[in-house]
């Protein structure tokens, strides 16, 4: 069992700073644990901590029921890969994977060490490597020798502080598989931070959102770009970014810059008691209406929109839309934009289309979307008005399911490849 549990941490400096603030996690055994957030987040602090890098100045850090908060590092069984990697450029493959065992050696004898960085350098790949140095290495080959070093030391945890973040897109990809095969096949609780959101929703069981070291929300992927808990978790979960539109109420229809939308009845009730909203609605929702089949059209809003500029992709086609913001919003979606590292672009709808739209720079399209599947937020505490509470629990449990079912064939598939 290495389970990982976070209660109430803080970490404040000496100015008063909160790195950290009150952030609460319990990490299940096995399990993968993504930390992600933008630029200054506290996320890798948070990591730094549970490794025991940095003091933490109040909370309780379990690990496997046992309180470790004055333990030192190297008493806490975990094994850390840095971001620039922390390899010896002096020892070959074979020693810098060997060097925490030598550490060890009372622990651990030599043909027990061979045995285990051999195998580590198979699991990995660098069998062929063993007696190279790191300098003569690409990037991802170093990235697996950092990870070979992690994996021999047999730790309750393996804590990733954004490996790939030194990697070209191609091999950060590549990695990415890596990493998933690695963790499903030995079943280890890992903590991983990034703040590329890609790499969170491919590699995490749970993501933990951070913004400005609070936690907004911890949950699965599918729920996290489903039912997000408010604005900010929006629009930093989903590439291209969830597209946040103004709206007045009026009745039962909501007045938004790209027309006017009936409320579906889910939502007439979050909308009661506001007459203004920020309605969210995700780029591939909308559908270009001169392709679509008109038998799916049933119960969605057609929009007519003048499209400034399109991106074409082969498998998908982007198209942009410009609007003026409701003066009374454009306080909080600044805001929003600063936090999501945004570069203060003029307001703009995005649109994801089939690669069959021939919509094209300066058309005048027709494209319709379901507002029974768009987001309703506060415009005052962005707190997401139409989130389903049932529709949560419920993909949270089945993604449980599916973790633990991940596990079991990982560890079936291990123990038919031991020899008899």
């Amino acid at each position: 069992m290495s389970e990982i549990k976070l209660e109430h941490l803080v970490k404040k400096y000496g100015d008063g700073f909160a790195a950290v603030n009150d952030v609460s996690l319990d990490i299940r055994d096995g399990e993968f644990m993504i930390l992600v957030g933008p630029s200054g987040c506290g996320k890798s602090t948070l990591l730094r901590m549970v490794v025991g890098l940095e003091d933490i100045t109040s909370g309780d850090l379990h690990i496997n029921g046992e309180r470790v908060n004055d333990k030192a590092p190297r008493d806490r069984n975990l094994a850390m890969v840095f971001q620039n990697y922390a390899l010896y450029p002096h020892l070959s493959v074979y020693e810098n994977i060997a060097f925490p065992l030598r550490l060890q050696r009372s622990r651990h004898p030599e043909p027990e060490i061979d045995e285990m960085v051999r195998r580590a350098a198979g699991l990995l790949e660098l069998e062929e490597h063993l007696e190279r140095k790191p300098a003569n290495l690409s990037g991802g080959q170093r990235q697996r020798v950092a990870m070979g070093r992690a994996l021999v030391r047999d730790a309750d945890a393996f804590l990733f502080d954004e490996p790939l973040s030194n990697l070209d897109a191609k091999l950060r990809g590549q990695m990415r598989t890596e990493i998933a095969r690695i963790q499903r096949r030995l079943g280890t609780t890992t903590i991983y931070v990034t703040h590329d959101q890609t790499e969170a929703m491919t590699l995490g069981d749970r993501v933990a959102v951070l913004r400005r070291g609070i936690l907004q929300q911890c949950a699965s992927p599918r729920e996290l770009y489903e039912q997000p808990v408010n604005l900010f978790v929006a629009g930093f979960i989903g590439s291209p970014p969830m597209n946040f539109l103004p709206g007045r109420v009026e009745g039962d229809v909501l007045h938004l810059p790209i027309g006017d939308v009936p409320l579906p009845e889910a939502a007439r009730a979050a909308a009661t008691g506001h007459d203004l909203l920020i309605a969210g609605i995700r780029p591939e929702l909308f559908e270009d209406a001169s392709v679509l089949d008109r038998s799916r059209q049933a119960g969605g809003v057609l929009v007519d929109l003048d499209i400034d500029v399109t991106e074409w992709l082969g498998n998908e086609l982007y198209a942009y839309v410009p609007y003026e913001p409701d003066p009374a919003v454009r306080a909080k979606l600044d805001e929003l934009d600063r936090d999501l590292d945004g570069e203060g672009m003029r307001t703009q709808l995005v649109v994801s289309l089939d690669a069959q739209s021939r919509v094209r720079d300066g058309d005048r399209a027709r494209l319709w979307f379901d507002p029974a599947r768009m987001h309703l937020f506060d415009p005052e505490s962005g707190v997401t008005l139409t989130r389903d509470e049932e529709v949560a629990a419920r993909l949270d449990a089945e993604n449980e399911d599916l973790r633990q079912g991940s596990l079991e064939r990982a560890r079936r598939a291990a123990d038919r490849a031991v020899p008899a």
